[in-house]
């Protein structure tokens, strides 16, 4: 098995020990994504400004992956308060068309930095 590893600056840098996505053949793996500004590495203010900052970091990972939106096929994403799935439900079209990729939609009691949301996904390039 061949692994390249998928890097930007485009996308907040690890906060930890991984790499923002991993490529398999066709199928690239992407971490989790939370909305931090990938210039300043601090979360961005509100929920739906986080929400919108970590779909930008997942595009700017599957841009350097050579891959576009439509090749997700399956997305996670965490919140820390159930009460705003509506507002992910809303905000969600704006970065994926029809058919949407397969999805999960989880509550966390907590994530990394104080985030309210985040997500990951996997992609398989055509």
């Amino acid at each position: 098995m061949m692994k390249q590893i998928i890097n930007t600056k485009d996308a907040p840098q690890a906060i930890g020990c991984y790499s923002q996505a991993v490529k398999v053949n066709k199928t690239v793996y992407l971490s989790g994504q939370i909305g931090l500004d990938p210039k300043t590495m601090e979360l961005v203010e509100g929920f739906e400004n986080q929400v919108h900052q970590m779909f930008k970091n997942l595009c700017a990972v599957i841009d350097a992956a050579s891959g576009n939106n439509q090749d997700i096929a399956k997305i996670n994403i965490y919140l820390t308060d159930m009460g705003n799935f509506a507002i992910v439900n809303q905000i969600m079209p704006k970065y994926f068309n029809e058919p949407y990729p397969a999805r999960a939609l989880l509550g966390v009691k907590e994530l990394p930095k104080g985030a309210l949301i985040e997500a990951d996904a996997i992609m398989v390039l055509q």
